[in-house]
């Protein structure tokens, strides 16, 4: 009989750089691409009972999953979907069909995706099914590193990226075939549900938003295009990526590397190309930088297991946590009266997105300003963003709440200090805090210092128009000053222009709090 492998997708819906799809290909008479909406994905957090997968990110799956239908129908093939667990999907059209030989997929590095790697491993062995596992979800292959196993992976992300940029090489993307073999007899490839099906509702498109892009294959290898050949923009990567406003500050690569539409490796050898073909610089070799961030967190992930969700982390720190659900929904709803981190909480409700720079904000804020329990923030982030991935997330939220892989201890951002030097003007605080927006320049991070003639003529009254500010830290004073409204500050009373964000040196990770680096 013809044997069918049944091809499991979940965070690598693309057809490019595809092993699983790819190896079934080549070793079945049959392929059945598989796509589960796994009902645990749509559950509470662990510790704090929020919605995993909120609205934002939900779209962009769906519009991801549709996209990889289309694709492999082009290939003479399509995307089974199921509404089930996914071992239990697997069992059921093993027993359906009769003639599966081979399960195969990708691994994945944390607990719950294990967990269900572990029941399909015990369905195929009780249905007497080949199990093949591959592993694609880095830039370097686990099996790469010149350290040996993930059990010695430095600590230190340095380390690291030193000893795999001079010792290890990435492999070559993988090529599929035009045409796919054909989906076993008898199956039927499934509706792909609907949001409110998943118990969500269309958020719409906020006009402000960074990221008005779509999920799915298609539309990251266009951004693609767009930002390497057609503009130029990678160019100059490393001078914009702490930007705040528009599309193109940055790849906006996160959302698709979250769910596997782009290949990592893929945009290796695309930058590669662009290095012989264009330009090699600071700013191409940023993005490899940043991708390199994604990889050690991933990596991170493997060799801590369960401790980067544990409250002391990976070194094991006990931190006097508070759990103030009061405090937290001014810092979640952005009503903290501080207007930079304010800003940036309202973007990413009503977009799912925000930039590198104000997730290194919020994130600082919540842990270091209001001393809250960083698994808070880490759940809200997994809630909203467009572009969560597991191991970036909680790799990112454990480095800011300094119990990861941080080497220095009490790293903290200043609020004032951050959005006077990437917000100078305060047009991205007026933005999204219009509440503020009679108030002109650079004023507009530090209403609270300003006269109440200065803050009636804008139109604010604080503690009801605007909220006064839940806590203030004592470093925040040496950046304001009771000046005339509009008129920025110098950075640090240097007289002269004030510097751009390009000319700070930036002491920490760039770090992209979700899917990959914000590359």
């Amino acid at each position: 009989m013809a044997r069918a492998a049944v091809c499991l997708l979940r965070c690598d819906l693309r057809a490019h750089d595809n092993q699983v799809l790819h190896w079934a290909h080549n070793n079945a008479d049959y392929i059945i691409p598989l796509y589960c909406f796994d009902p645990r994905h749509y559950v509470g957090t662990h510790c704090y009972g929020f919605p995993k997968t909120g609205p934002h990110r939900l779209r962009f799956l769906l519009e991801s999953v549709k996209d990889l239908r289309e694709t492999l129908k082009k290939k003479g093939s399509t995307l089974v979907v199921r509404k089930g667990k996914p071992e239990d999907v697997v069992s059921d059209l093993i027993t359906q069909l009769g003639c599966v030989g081979v399960v195969a997929f990708h691994e994945e590095a944390t607990q719950e995706e294990l967990d269900v790697e572990k029941g399909l491993c015990q369905v195929c062995g009780r249905h007497g099914v080949k199990v093949q596992t591959f592993w694609a979800a880095t830039l370097y292959h686990r099996d790469d590193l010149p350290f040996g196993p993930v059990a010695r992976l430095p600590d230190v992300y340095t380390h690291f990226r030193k000893a795999v940029e001079s010792e290890a090489k990435v492999r070559p993307t993988l090529q599929l075939a035009e045409q796919l073999k054909p989906l076993a007899p008898g199956v039927e490839e499934g509706c792909i549900p609907t949001m409110e099906d998943l118990g969500q509702k269309d958020p719409g498109t906020d006009p402000r938003t960074a990221f008005p892009c779509s999920g799915g294959e298609t539309q990251a290898l266009m951004r693609l295009q767009y930002y390497f050949w057609d503009t130029n923009l990678v160019a100059s990567y490393k001078e914009t990526r702490n930007g705040l406003i528009g599309v193109d500050y940055s790849t906006k690569f996160a959302p698709w590397l979250a769910l596997g539409c782009i290949s990592p490796r893929y945009i290796y050898e695309q930058i590669r190309k662009y290095e012989k073909e264009r330009t090699a610089n600071h700013s191409t070799y940023w993005v490899l930088f940043e991708l390199l961030w994604r990889d050690y967190f991933r990596f991170v992930a493997l060799k801590y297991g369960r401790r980067i969700f544990s409250v002391r982390g990976l070194q094991s720190k006990e931190v006097p946590w508070k759990k103030d659900l009061q405090l937290f929904d001014c810092w979640k709803e952005g009503k903290t009266g501080v207007p930079f981190v304010d800003a940036n909480m309202r973007e990413l409700a009503a977009t799912g997105f925000m930039s590198n720079r104000g997730r290194q904000n919020v994130a600082s804020f919540l842990t270091k300003d209001l001393g809250l329990d960083w698994r808070m923030g880490a759940e809200w982030f997994e809630h909203l963003l467009v572009d969560y991935d597991v191991c970036s997330n909680y790799g990112n939220w454990l480095y800011s709440a300094g119990v990861g892989n941080d080497p220095r201890d009490n790293r903290k951002f200043n609020m004032i200090k951050q959005g006077l030097d990437y917000d100078g003007n305060g047009d991205y605080v007026r933005l999204w805090v219009p509440e503020l927006r009679g108030i002109e320049g650079a004023a507009a991070h530090t209403p609270w210092a300003l006269s109440s003639a200065a803050l009636s003529q804008a139109g604010v009254t604080l503690g009801e128009t605007y909220p006064q500010p839940v806590v203030t830290a004592p470093e925040w004073s040496r950046h304001i000053s009771q000046r005339p409204q509009g008129r920025s500050p110098h950075p640090r009373g240097r007289r002269g222009p004030a510097r751009t964000p390009a000319q700070h040196k930036d002491r920490g990770i760039d770090f992209y709090f979700s899917r990959k680096k914000d590359v």
